[in-house]
């Protein structure tokens, strides 16, 4: 995490390993459905972007959201198939993709806490 943030600046913080996360799955399911299609694909790159405010979670914002206002991701193949062919490829992959489902639906989060006490001996 960053330094205003209580960090050593040491990582990439959380939100950059989810982007990532995001880009990855997608890149896969990309290749993954490209095979099946017998599309030959030989360069392909994904670059996610994403809005947000940083002041939700230091407690200076209000009223916004403290997640993303929007996620972008652009996708760069290089490829002589057909454009139609590839639209479809892309299309059908990103119906089955687990991680842009969930960056597109909301979800049940159920917070399960197990404290465990300190014992002086």
């Amino acid at each position: 995490m960053p330094e205003q943030a209580g960090g050593n600046t040491s990582g990439p913080t959380p939100g950059v390993f989810g982007r990532a996360a995001l880009g990855s799955c997608l890149a896969i399911g990309y290749m993954m459905r490209a095979a099946v299609m017998d599309i030959q694909i030989s360069g392909l790159e994904v670059e996610v972007q994403a809005d947000y405010d940083d002041g939700v979670l230091f407690g200076t914002v209000l009223n916004v959201p403290p997640g993303y206002l929007e996620v972008r991701y652009t996708v760069t193949i290089e490829s002589d198939a057909p454009e139609d062919k590839i639209m479809e490829m892309l299309d059908d992959a990103d119906k089955h993709s687990p991680y842009l489902d969930i960056f597109s639906r909301a979800q049940s989060c159920i917070r399960k806490v197990n404290i465990v006490a300190q014992k002086d001996y």
